[in-house]
């Protein structure tokens, strides 16, 4: 989608507009190329529609609407399905949709804008009110395009930054600027905002004891339909190989189901040692077991020093997440336009530390009191051994304090960081409370699930799904999630804690539902994250810029962080304390989000 302008009528600029709102249509050519143009209407023009992103079972729905009488002009557009499909149910359309979506959707009968983002948040929808007038974009600089448009820096999003590594929905760096939440619509009015969650992750059933065997056939069963609907495309589809459980699974059933030789890509770091050089083995041996056609992208470090202002440029945020994808995407686009990937099964699934000791740290909080028994033992593994760890989290209070302190930076490390002009800005900001609202939302008992449901809430849509949206999209390539269907979604956050992480092994029910399908070495190995090897890069290559961006001069432009504080840090860091590299990583990349957008 492309900024908002105010004129009228469609013209050959390529937006079309009812006075205050317009539409515009910059959208990857993906499913019917000839007749799929966008903007695109029904037959008395009184519906229209823009959107990015895909509906993949468009062709299911067509066949429905046809059925009941609607006519199409298009061959084959998912587009059009939108129009038609709004005409028959309304605004509760994008229910019956399975996709990935940031949807504009103009109603002349009834003169209201309807705004629609997906189930997940694969596909970001910003706006902005500006003189009476409603701006949107599926980026922000888009809509920082409008002169009306006030981007004054939100202090309160970047607040939450420096410990979520990314701003919150619906929340963005500009106080002008919002965005909707996953599963969330909007429908501006005669100059005025509704917005309603027409969608949220949610149990579809109880399921305590439930069988395994079962259980595990089901997530295989909805993950192959998954992949199956995301490969529907006018265009090759590739997929992402890490060399892990997950993209494994989508690349084997790929092969399987798509009739032809699947492109697969993994990313290579230049002198790549332990985990990452096991998951470039994997990744070869996985790729000759089901004959795709195997690219690598060698990544240098060089190549972080040259790019980080591209990077910084693509976000139009602060974002210290990952930025791999920017790089591995580079080689992608040379060869497929889509490209299917393994994110969020570690949301949906449980792999990170917070997921890890979501149930022990419960268990020890009802035990700590006595002394601990054979049987308490085992319910706190893997961290059995580490009971002062343990101790010291629970003493911190309820779960979203524990949460806090797994955070880049919880509310006494950043209150230690800011100047007193940056605790003005931020008034009563506090993060803690904002995870404790998500922690109070959730409809679970299992601690488990609680943490996997704050995670899909906020790091999945805001942080991982932004980054690979975004780092992808800067390269005109589309990417798929198959994980991240609503349906297996259902499926997995129905299922209890413990089929997910069993006696400490992450993923356990997805390692189960994918066995014979993935080779066992795959499966039972340990998996490392697909991160950047920071410190090594922050010690090397990146030393320079550290030094030359993060000073007081440079700090004072904004005189909103201690320089002290910063120049310790940095310096506690070169002298070897590695721990500090995510924290030197955070502050630097916003000094250069603020150098660009916001001095």
């Amino acid at each position: 989608m492309a900024r908002a302008l105010e004129h009228r009528g469609p013209d050959d600029s390529g937006f079309w507009s009812t006075a205050d709102v317009s539409l515009g249509s910059r959208r990857l050519s993906i499913v019917d190329l000839d007749t799929g143009q966008q903007p695109m209407c029904n037959e008395d023009e009184s519906i229209w529609v823009v959107f990015n992103g895909e509906v993949y079972n468009h062709v299911e729905l067509r066949a429905e609407l046809i059925a009941a009488g609607h006519r199409f002009r298009s061959d084959h557009s998912d587009t059009e399905v939108l129009v038609h499909l709004y005409e028959e149910e309304g605004p509760d359309y994008l229910r019956l949709l399975n996709g990935m979506f940031a949807i504009a959707l103009w109603d002349g009968r009834t003169h209201e804008l309807h705004l629609g983002r997906d189930h997940t948040g694969i596909k970001p929808l910003f706006f902005a009110v500006a003189r009476d007038q409603l701006v949107f974009g599926s980026e922000i600089k888009s809509v920082l395009h409008h002169p009306d448009v006030d981007r004054t820096p939100d202090f309160a999003a970047l607040h939450h930054y420096f410990s979520f590594k990314n701003t919150p929905a619906p929340l963005t760096a500009f106080r002008g600027i919002q965005q909707l939440r996953p599963g969330e619509r909007l429908v501006w009015h005669d100059g005025r905002l509704e917005r309603v969650r027409w969608w949220r992750p949610r149990p579809v059933r109880v399921t305590s004891g439930a069988n395994e065997v079962e259980a595990a056939g089901h997530i295989r069963e909805l993950l192959t339909d998954s992949v199956r609907l995301r490969l529907r495309a006018d265009v090759p589809v590739g997929a992402y190989l890490s060399g892990g459980v997950d993209s494994s699974s989508v690349v084997a059933l790929a092969s399987q189901i798509g009739g032809q030789r699947v492109k697969t890509f993994s990313l290579v770091y230049e002198n790549a040692q332990g985990g990452k050089d096991e998951d470039r083995r994997f990744a070869l041996e996985l790729a000759e077991q089901y004959g795709t056609e195997h690219f690598e992208y060698v990544m240098t470090a060089n190549e972080v020093v040259e790019s980080l202002p591209e990077v910084v440029a693509a976000f139009d945020e602060p974002f210290s997440g990952v930025t791999s994808t920017y790089f591995l995407t580079r080689l992608i686009a040379q060869h497929v336009k889509v490209a299917l990937s393994g994110d969020g099964a570690d949301e949906l699934f449980g792999s990170y530390l917070p997921h890890r000791l979501a149930r022990p740290l419960a268990h020890y909080a009802d035990v700590a009191s006595r002394q601990l028994t054979s049987a308490d033992r085992g319910l706190l593994e893997p961290f059995a051994d580490r009971t002062d760890d343990l101790r010291r989290l629970v003493e911190r209070g309820d779960e979203a304090a524990r949460r806090m302190a797994q955070y880049l930076w919880d509310e006494d490390g950043k209150a230690a960081l800011y100047t007193p002009r940056m605790h003005e800005l931020i008034g009563t900001a506090n993060t803690e409370a904002l995870v404790r609202d998500l922690y109070a939302a959730s409809p679970s008992i299992d601690p488990l699930n609680r943490a996997l449901e704050v995670d899909l809430e906020t790091l999945l849509p805001d942080q991982v799904l932004a980054f690979v949206d975004r780092l992808s999209m800067a390269y005109s390539v589309e990417v798929r999630p198959p994980f991240l269907d609503h349906r297996l979604i259902e499926a997995v956050i129905s299922l209890p804690g413990d089929l997910k992480i069993k006696g400490g092994r992450v993923k356990h029910i997805l390692k189960e539902a994918v066995r014979g399908l993935v080779p066992d070495a795959v499966i039972d190995r340990r998996k490392e994250g697909f991160l950047l090897p920071l410190n090594d890069w922050l010690l090397g290559p990146l030393r320079g810029l550290v030094h030359d961006t993060l000073t007081p001069v440079h700090l004072s432009q904004h005189g909103l962080l201690r320089q002290e504080v910063v120049s310790q840090l940095v310096n506690e860091f070169f002298a070897g304390q590695a721990g500090l590299g995510p924290r030197v990583w955070n502050i630097l990349m916003f000094q250069m989000w603020w150098e660009r957008y916001a001095d």
